[in-house]
């Protein structure tokens, strides 16, 4: 039987940390090779529907790392934090036929998923939480998808140095029922340290692809020209695979 890790390619993105950059050129020279099998042979394997595995309350990890950036330097961000996200909105724009400007009453408001997951991040730790938010296929169908629209972005208030966090996936993961912008974990608000007001989940893939600190979802008939062009940020720095299916 063939596990979640089990398809990451023989544990090779294991070689990375969450929070360090991969400069081996032989990992990566390595991981680019395999890159172009890795998501159709997933999905053949696994189903294009297939949903990740989700636990009972008395599994859930008593503590529950984070991953990546804990907090935000942008004034703005910071300004709708002292707030307690009451006058933030979620940007939706791109390639659809209505920009939205949702709050996070909107967010709150709309038919809720709450999952219990297990969040694996390429650093070799693991950790079950509970999400709650609207499945992000609801959000895309208020604004009307354009028939060109072939990527989801998520555009982050978070930055490391002078580079912005983001972060991408297809239209099948982001349609997939357990794909969510999740503003509740375990019961409670999100954190601040784990990305408030709202941060993706999409449940198959990385804990890397889970954006914390969403500003903006944007949606894009390319990656081509956005930022380095790799379609997230350490796929950019770090030559992390942009599919990282488990």
């Amino acid at each position: 039987m063939i596990g979640r890790r089990g398809v990451i390619l023989g544990g090779g993105l294991l070689l990375a940390g969450c929070d360090r950059l991969v400069r081996d050129p032989g990992v990566n020279d390595a991981l680019d090779r395999v890159a172009g099998l890795h998501q159709p042979g997933q999905r053949l394997i696994m189903g294009r529907d297939a949903l990740a595995q989700e636990f009972g309350a008395r599994q859930m990890s008593p503590d529950f790392r984070t991953n990546g950036n804990t907090d935000v330097e942008d004034a703005g961000w910071r300004a709708h934090a002292a707030e307690g996200f009451a006058r933030w909105t979620l940007r939706v724009d791109g390639l659809v036929h209505r920009s939205l400007d949702l709050s996070l009453a909107a967010l709150k408001a709309m038919t809720q998923r709450t999952q219990i997951t297990r969040h694996d991040c390429v650093e070799g730790w693991s950790a079950i939480g509970q999400w709650q938010g609207p499945q992000l296929g609801q959000v895309l169908a208020m604004a009307g998808m354009l028939p060109t629209a072939r990527y989801v972005v998520f555009h982050c208030a978070d930055r490391t140095g002078d580079a912005p966090y983001y972060e991408s996936i297809d239209l099948i993961d982001a349609f997939h029922p357990q794909t969510i912008l999740a503003w509740g974990m375990n019961g409670a608000v999100l954190p601040i340290e784990h990305g408030a007001p709202i941060r993706l989940r999409v449940e198959r893939q990385l804990g890397y692809k889970q954006a914390k600190y969403v500003m903006r979802v944007e949606l894009r008939d390319s990656l081509a020209g956005l930022y380095g062009g790799k379609g997230g940020y350490w796929e950019d720095v770090a030559g992390y695979q942009w599919y990282a299916g488990i």
